[in-house]
């Protein structure tokens, strides 16, 4: 109880500190356009509960300063993703960001799912490391990569110094450039810890493999660790392959990825989806894989195999629609 105490305190001090007033809104409009743009992709196990995963929407929606893009949500694996998007302001003598009304924004949206999902009692078939497993910033219009580099370090401190919280740095964020998926590795994110297939209650020992970029180096069972990194902005796409031999389908996976000779820039996993299909959930880079790309490798080297493949979906929108719906949003604010 006093340990809770002290931690309300500490958030309630960072969040004290990260009040600032709104731009004032004939302003805010005639520069928008020139503004620089961070979007946030934040990662939360949690998606089978209604009212948790609309708690913590209700927080972005209430400042009309930070958009909610879009919100991706899968029961299979038990896991919400959110895209948010805002402006940041830099200082004028360092260049460096300053201000970012998405960073109160993220604290507090954390800070409502370590206060309602205790990771001990979440089941997924998708591989995490903590109730907020990840937070990738990514740079949209006139916003640098450094930029977002420095947004996921501001708010890696928040939370990891606030919240005590251990977080892992990746990307541009990393002082190495460390990149995410070795991050993982070290972490033992890939590896099942139930049937082979789901992730379930803590996965990583109470003291941590690794010494974490910020915060404690020992973990909380209830909240897990976390990741924060800032990278180019992916495209996200997941081709179901109607089969639950997740052995094989593991194989036509790395067969598609970058890393196994397949199609650069493609980092993929599978994933069981249900009681008769196994997802093969990818990343990628639009300037040199299409979509179309990747579904034609996966129905190629899947019927080698004699399995099916339904058409894939994508699971968030493009850059430029991205940047699209937040002027849309943004400028339609009285």
């Amino acid at each position: 109880m006093e340990e809770q105490k002290h931690t309300d305190k500490i958030t309630s001090t960072i969040l004290s500190s990260l009040c600032y007033p709104p731009l004032p809104k004939a302003k805010a409009k005639l520069t928008l356009l020139k503004s620089k743009v961070i979007c946030c992709k934040l990662y939360i196990s949690e998606s089978q509960n209604a009212k948790v995963v609309d708690a913590i929407s209700h927080i972005v929606q209430k400042d009309p300063e930070v958009v909610l893009l879009s919100k991706f949500e899968d029961d299979h694996y038990n896991r919400v993703r959110y895209t948010l998007a805002s402006y940041i302001v830099n200082d004028s003598s360092t260049g460096e960001v300053k201000l970012s009304p998405m960073r109160r924004v993220l604290l507090e949206m954390t800070e409502t799912a370590f206060s309602t999902i205790n990771l001990e009692m979440h089941t997924g078939t998708h591989p995490r490391i903590g109730v907020v497993d990840d937070m990738s910033f990514h740079p949209l219009n006139q916003a640098t990569m450094e930029d977002a580099a420095q947004l996921a370090k501001m708010v890696a401190s928040d939370i990891g110094n606030g919240l005590q919280v251990p977080v892992f740095l990746y990307g541009a964020a990393h002082p190495t450039g460390k990149s995410a998926t070795a991050v993982r590795r070290g972490l033992g994110y890939y590896q099942a810890n139930y049937m082979g297939i789901q992730w379930t209650g803590q996965v990583l020992p109470d003291i941590l493999p690794m010494k974490p970029d910020e915060g404690p180096d020992h973990v909380s069972r209830e909240r897990g660790a976390m990741m924060i990194g800032a990278a180019p902005l992916p495209l996200s796409y997941n081709v179901p392959v109607l089969s639950k031999d997740i052995p094989t389908v593991r194989r036509i996976t790395r067969r598609v990825t970058g890393r196994g000779g397949g199609l650069p820039t493609v980092q993929a996993l599978a994933l069981s989806h249900g009681d008769d299909c196994t997802e093969i959930a990818c990343f990628m880079d639009p300037d040199h894989v299409s979509a179309d790309q990747v579904q034609r490798q996966v129905e190629q080297i899947a019927a080698e195999q004699g399995l099916e493949v339904d058409k894939g979906y994508f699971t968030d929108f493009t850059k430029d629609r991205m940047l699209e719906k937040y002027f849309e949003i943004v400028l339609a604010i009285d």
